[in-house]
């Protein structure tokens, strides 16, 4: 697997040179056709960030697996999601060292994610870039120390986690790829990097965030660092951890939130989230972005009024956007919260398409 993805990357490398035209100190995104208008149907930075997760992707394919529009015809999914479903953004989640993850198995490295943001990018696809620091995943019940990393200190993990981030971000900026979003940590409810940066040890969190944050910045100065904690229908949550950043000092753009609704309740646990928003917005001074979502890929019609519901009221709140969390993911592959029957996308996303 690791060889297959070098010798993608190294062909994507190939292509995208061709595309990319450079300033000696900042990269110009371009037009994959060479052409200077913004690219018909691919909204503004800036604008609603009608997004997905896909990160997947890669390994999906190499198994064999293949999408389609509902009239049947087979596309490359992140065409599929912006031409069928509206979708204009594109998140992207990096682990530290995968290969040291059997749950992983080496997907999801930089390599992985570079790999993703250059097809991504050919299409005029904005990208969120996720930064989970760990070998695996990274949520709230589990925040691993990369393998490479156990048993060091704080001051000599935090140039580490800069420059893991900075290889990344100054990987993409070579070839002219912008990210209009970066995730300094996934879900980090308590913390990241357990026990070193759980929220209660002292301010290391904060350092860990700070030094993510001027990693982001050293490379692209304008795009919007995010934190993300789950279950945005709870506000304690967010009231603990922003509180704790607000007082410590810590650097950040952007609130990122997780919203994953059960069907019988989904309406209650949206109207919790949308006051979630209003509040966080209130209290910490920044926008908030919901980096994940999803819905039983069954419930189709509820999921369709679920997301109309949170666009209209999320919109109405000044909400940054949307991104599904995996949308093609097949539910065999044990994960069911995903938006597409049997390769084929559903009604979920359907109000993309009118925004």
């Amino acid at each position: 697997m690791k060889f297959l993805k070098s010798i993608i990357l190294s062909a994507a490398l190939g292509a995208t040179a061709a595309l990319v035209a450079c300033t000696e100190d900042s990269p110009k995104t371009v037009r994959p056709d060479g052409g200077d208008e913004p690219i018909p149907g691919v909204s503004a930075r800036g604008s609603f960030a009608k997004g997905a997760d896909v990160s997947w992707l890669t390994e999906l394919e190499e198994a064999g697996y293949t999408f389609a529009n509902t009239e049947g015809t087979n596309k490359e999914l992140m065409e599929l999601l912006r031409d069928d479903c509206g979708v204009n953004a594109i998140r992207l989640r990096v682990f530290v060292d995968p290969a040291n993850s059997s749950d992983i198995n080496g997907w999801c490295d930089i390599d992985d994610m570079v790999v993703k943001a250059i097809r991504a990018h050919q299409l005029g696809l904005r990208i969120m870039v996720d930064f989970h620091f760990s070998d695996t995943w990274a949520d709230p019940g589990k925040q691993g120390i990369p393998a490479a990393w156990v048993g060091l200190s704080l001051e000599e993990t935090l140039p580490l986690l800069a420059d893991h981030v900075n290889r990344a971000l100054t990987t993409l900026h070579q070839l002219g790829i912008e990210p209009e979003w970066v995730q300094i940590g996934n879900e980090t409810r308590t913390g990241m990097l357990w026990p070193l940066g759980h929220i209660d040890s002292g301010d290391n969190f904060t350092k860990l965030v700070n030094a993510g944050y001027d990693a982001v910045k050293a490379v692209f100065p304008d795009a919007s660092v995010i934190v993300h904690v789950d279950c945005g229908n709870e506000s304690w949550l967010y009231d603990r951890l922003f509180g704790k950043l607000k007082e410590e000092g810590g650097r950040y753009d952007m609130i990122g939130m997780s919203l994953y609704p059960e069907t019988h309740n989904w309406q209650q646990t949206v109207d919790d989230c949308i006051a979630t928003i209003r509040k966080v917005k209130a209290d910490y001074g920044k926008p908030v972005m919901l980096c994940e979502i999803g819905l039983d890929y069954k419930e189709a019609d509820t999921a369709d009024a679920m997301m109309r519901d949170i666009v209209a009221k999320g919109i109405a709140e000044d909400l940054k956007g949307i991104f599904w969390w995996e949308p093609e993911a097949p539910a065999e592959r044990g994960y069911s919260k995903g938006c597409f029957d049997g390769g084929i996308p559903t009604k979920a996303l359907d109000v993309f398409k009118q925004q």
